[in-house]
């Protein structure tokens, strides 16, 4: 069962990187796009219609994808405050009551923005000429990775593996003589 359950989270892993990187991918775009938009609107008089609707869409990419490695790496809100009051013993049931509170409301994202992307899939954006669904497909996917990490991590604490702090990469410090 643990074997399985570290076998799931290195897919799940691999998924959050993945996330990231298209996130950080849409986050040049958009810097390009803007930059493009105040070079065109300031310099040449003459502002194209499709940057600032595609600006904005990629910013709902890469904001709902970047919540949701944020719920992987344990780097989302939590009860800090509690954590300091309360003996070690509750600090895991805190964290399994945030992740269940995580759980519940991404799936109300993937419930609440799928029926919004099923019933504007016929109508376009004017400037894009893209169905309005891809304004709302950032909710549903962040939604289901949220669920599937918050699950993830309810399994690991559950199987006893450490997943309540987040992860930090180890700096070695070296002193020159």
């Amino acid at each position: 069962m643990k074997q399985s359950l570290k076998q799931v989270s290195r897919a799940l892993n691999a998924l959050s990187t993945a996330a990231l990187w298209v996130a950080g991918i849409g986050l040049v775009a958009m810097t390009v796009i803007v930059a493009y938009q105040v070079f065109t609107r300031y310099v040449l008089n003459a502002s194209p219609p499709w940057t600032e609707a595609a600006s904005i869409m990629i910013m709902s990419w890469f904001i709902f994808l970047g919540a949701a490695v944020g719920v992987r790496e344990n780097f989302h809100m939590g009860f800090d405050v509690l954590m300091y009051v309360l003996p070690p013993g509750a600090k895991p049931w805190l964290h399994a009551i945030t992740d269940l509170a995580i759980f519940g409301f991404a799936f109300g994202m993937v419930f609440y923005g799928g029926q919004l992307a099923i019933r504007y899939w016929s109508t376009r954006i004017p400037v894009l000429g893209l169905p309005t669904t891809f304004t709302y497909l950032p909710v549903v996917l962040s939604g289901i990775m949220m669920c599937l990490f918050s699950l993830e991590r309810l399994l690991l604490r559950a199987a006893g593996e450490n997943v309540d702090e987040p992860i930090t990469d180890d700096v070695v410090v070296t002193t020159a003589d």
